[in-house]
């Protein structure tokens, strides 16, 4: 339990709390300012430890941010001694890459900020190489459309999305589509300067092919030149040559192959229905048609060892895709892992991810873009990795909120990008389905007023 003399602190104190799962300990803080120095006291385990950290700044937001990251740090470093570093050190968000491009516009080196917070070196060369890789990619402006399609085959134990297997959601099925419809129909006049469509999921294959036709349909009609335009076809056993063959006539130009692992005992365990064989497969029909593939591999499902994780790595490699991200797993509310694991050792998951980032450069694949999520194993993180002038620009523009995202479907969060008064308003869809068929007329009108001029 955190008792603290300053709430606003609190929400950020307890980021670096979970992050060493020492939730269940008593602290006690206390914050004071006098005139250009923060101090934290801290009170745990019978110690007091006192930091003192100077700012520079008259304006009172940037002093509270200011303040939230000396708070942070300074628990980091009485929590470190006790459980050991962390790979990100002191960092808990989401997209390390936005802080240094902060610094960078700020006109300080970024390095020197994440080596104050601990972040270890080889994190710090990765954040370096990720933003030489997006220069040209990463200009602001324009918008991105994502459409999501909730329905897949089954549910996967670590998957904390809102899907839920087709035998319980296929009475949604029409009802959904023509509500998906209409909000694509409904985004028109807000969506300028379109740099790729991304239709993600769930398992967008696991539709039958007319619904999936009514969709590409409505997209087409509402967009009909489309840079980049990806489909996240997802689990091998829902793949057909109908399918792409259909994506191909329609203007798809990538499409995402989820094996997460190429060992058929891991794919068993997690609750997926396919076999490496099926992703196999799956990979040759896509690419007969000449999509580019983007190809998901999760560090640290089931009981993989290293070795296990080899295997899938080499596979994938050898298959030469555009894109291969590497995912450690998180231990997401929603997943039925969640309910039946407290915490996941990341021991093995730091071999696995030190072997990733080594493979697949010596492959001549290069990171692209990261981003973090909570409670993930070894404190760790996702990224993508792609061959040269193949990256995914929707991937970029998303990660790095450098573009307007306009989403459609149950769940979708919509997110509009003000750069000039460095802020973003985001409006969230309800996650559940028959919630979200009922309220479409309200969702729609309240993304036009997020997007009104």
């Amino acid at each position: 339990m955190l008792n603290t003399n300053c709430e606003f602190l609190h929400s950020e104190i307890m980021d670096i709390i979970r992050a060493f799962y020492a939730d269940g300990e008593d602290y006690n803080h206390y914050f004071s300012l006098s005139g250009n120095e923060f101090l934290n006291v801290i009170e745990y385990d019978g110690k007091f430890y006192d930091f003192k950290e100077e700012y520079i700044s008259d304006d009172e937001i940037e002093i509270k941010r200011l303040a939230k990251r000396s708070a942070k740090l300074a628990f980091y470093n009485v929590l470190s001694k006790k459980y050991g570093e962390l790979p990100w050190g002191s960092l808990t968000g989401i997209r390390p890459t936005k802080l240094a491009y902060a610094e960078k516009t700020a006109g300080r080196d970024f390095k020197e900020l994440f080596e104050k917070f601990g972040v270890f070196k080889e994190n710090v060369k990765l954040v370096e190489s990720i933003l030489h890789a997006q220069v040209g990619a990463c200009s602001l402006g324009g918008s991105e459309l994502y459409v999501g399609i909730p329905f897949c085959p089954s549910k996967c134990d670590y998957c904390s999305f809102i899907t839920a297997p087709l035998f319980r959601t296929e009475k949604y099925i029409d009802a959904y589509i023509e509500s998906v419809i209409k909000e694509i129909k409904s985004v028109v006049d807000f969506t300028r300067d379109l740099r790729s469509i991304y239709i993600g999921g769930g398992t967008p294959f696991s539709l039958p092919i007319e619904k999936l036709t009514r969709i590409y349909a409505a997209i087409n009609e509402v967009f009909p030149k489309i840079c980049e335009y990806t489909v996240e076809a997802g689990r091998p056993d829902v793949f057909s040559n109908e399918k792409l063959k259909l994506s191909k006539d329609f203007g798809v130009t990538r499409i995402c192959v989820n094996p997460q692992s190429f060992n058929d005992i891991t794919l068993e365990k997690i609750g997926r229905l396919h076999t490496s064989a099926q992703t196999l497969s799956a990979f040759e029909c896509a690419r007969k048609f000449e999509f580019d593939i983007n190809l998901d591999l999760i560090a640290g499902l089931a009981d993989e060892r290293v070795s296990d994780f080899e295997y899938s790595l080499k596979k994938a490699i050898e298959l030469r895709p555009e894109n291969i991200t590497v995912h450690t797993l998180s231990l997401k509310s929603g997943a039925k892992l969640k309910e039946n694991v407290d915490r996941l050792d990341g021991g093995e998951v730091v071999k696995m991810i030190k072997l990733s980032r080594e493979l697949l450069s010596s492959a001549g694949y290069t990171p692209y873009y990261l981003y973090r999520q909570k409670y993930q194993a070894g404190g760790l993180e996702n990224v993508g990795w792609a061959l040269d002038n193949k990256a995914c620009l929707y991937n970029v523009g998303t990660m790095e909120e450098i573009s307007n995202n306009i989403a459609v479907g149950a769940g979708a969060i919509s997110k509009r990008i003000f750069s000039d008064e460095e802020r973003i308003e985001r409006y969230a869809s309800p996650k559940d389905i028959p919630t979200y068929i009922e309220k479409l007329n309200e969702i729609i009108e309240r993304r036009k007023a997020l997007f009104s001029d």
